[in-house]
């Protein structure tokens, strides 16, 4: 990509065109879906759980070797096809619905079937970035995206949880099935030809030789292994609350869908912010500074969500705690990818990507399925204690890894 705006080229527009409609959908029925089991289907904490677990199980069982796959493969193709497996496996929700055979199985199931289409998107989408923006735009590159992401985590919310109460959750899940379908037209449309196109693998090599070549790299690589650790533990304590949180909102809280949707949005305000001054942070604080930094200020304060109270301290606390998680971890996120994305050659882009995956995406179905049990066992409040207590200590393996950074830093080789 040549100089100037990176908004002023077509390709990177409708890439962020797909990344915004996509996330809003995701935004807008991420309300709906647990919504549709706490409300509708009557789950008990453990199914909400296992249902999180479902959408995310899949990259532990096929992330490796997707990296491999999309490593060898055009990635835009894939990202298309990722989006249409998504859009029509969610539209079978409110189908269901409207002949009144909606089922706790049926959500685990598309669940599955999504998380598998979500992780070929998420490995082939952050490997194909660096192709149309640039290496060395990265981080502008992954900010505006974000940028954009976080404009649906905003309004999605309040506005899923305004048409819960107004449509039905079953139907809301309707809207992202339609966003999917925007996502794979607009990243259809996109002109720019990958380098070489596939790629095969070299003579002698097999799927398990390219997984354990990716493999290898993040694990002797000192900070992306950091980056790793400090990744999974967020996640472990994000899938943790995801299980308990919407139940902990409803039943002990005494919130309605409308109220829960605009506290989940109004802790999701800051994220915006976040994305936007990620690069900013970085220049003034530095760009390795910032990875930990932003973990470490932010994680503290979601102690006050298992704080709240029914009256005012249900809203405000919870409202403060989930606005300053997502900000740290939209900063964290920003920065670490582009960092990840600056170290990493191009041939590995995709494996490096989905072991970094692997690694992280493997704590959301465990902590997800422990945030049931917990739930139902010790209590809401328990597990969100747990969840808190996590975060905090999430950013130390990064401070340690990154206490020399620039010194010990030696370029990685693009080749």
């Amino acid at each position: 990509m040549s100089g100037g705006s990176l908004l002023a080229h077509r390709d990177f527009r409708l890439l962020l065109l797909g990344q915004t409609t996509s996330q809003f959908g995701a935004q807008v029925s991420g309300i709906a879906v647990p919504l549709l089991a706490v409300l509708t289907l009557d789950a008990s904490p453990f199914e909400v759980g296992l249902i999180a677990a479902a959408s995310t199980v899949a990259f532990a069982v096929i992330g490796l070797p997707a990296g491999a796959w999309l490593d060898r493969w055009p990635r835009r193709p894939v990202l298309v096809a990722s989006d249409v497996v998504r859009a029509v496996s969610l539209a079978t929700i409110p189908l269901a619905a409207w002949f009144g055979v909606l089922t706790i199985a049926q959500l685990v199931v598309i669940a599955l079937l999504t998380g598998v289409a979500r992780v070929f998107f998420d490995v082939g989408y952050q490997a194909y970035v660096p192709s149309i923006v640039g290496r060395d735009r990265v981080l502008a590159g992954n900010s505006a995206m974000e940028t954009m992401r976080a404009s649906g985590q905003f309004v999605g919310p309040g506005l899923g949880g305004w048409l819960v109460a107004v449509a039905g959750a079953a139907n809301v899940v309707f809207v992202q099935a339609v966003t999917f379908a925007v996502s794979a037209a607009s990243i259809a449309a996109i002109r720019h030809q990958e380098a070489g196109g596939s790629r095969p693998p070299a003579a002698g090599t097999s799927l398990r030789a390219d997984i354990g070549e990716g493999l290898r790299f993040v694990l002797r690589h000192r900070v992306l292994r950091a980056i790793a650790v400090a990744s999974a533990l967020s996640n472990l304590a994000f899938a943790l609350a995801s299980a308990v949180t919407f139940v902990f909102l409803a039943r002990t809280l005494q919130l309605s869908p409308t109220v829960i949707g605009l506290v989940v949005a109004g802790g999701s305000a800051t994220v915006m912010a976040g994305a936007v001054l990620t690069p900013w942070l970085a220049r003034r604080i530095g760009s390795a500074r910032i990875v930990w930094l932003s973990l470490a200020v932010t994680g503290p304060l979601t102690l006050l969500i298992p704080l709240a109270r029914p009256g005012w301290t249900a809203v405000t606390f919870t409202v403060i705690g989930m606005a300053a998680g997502e900000l740290g971890q939209i900063v964290y996120a920003v920065s670490s990818l582009s960092l990840r994305q600056r170290l990493c050659p191009d041939r590995l882009l995709a494996r490096v990507s989905a072991t970094m995956r692997f690694l992280v995406m493997a704590a959301f179905p465990l902590g997800a399925l422990l945030g049931g049990v917990l739930g139902e066992t010790a209590g809401l409040r328990p597990a969100l204690w747990v969840c808190g207590v996590l975060l905090v200590l999430a950013p130390a393996p990064l401070v340690l890894a990154l206490r020399r950074w620039p010194h010990d830093h030696q370029p990685v080789a693009t080749s």
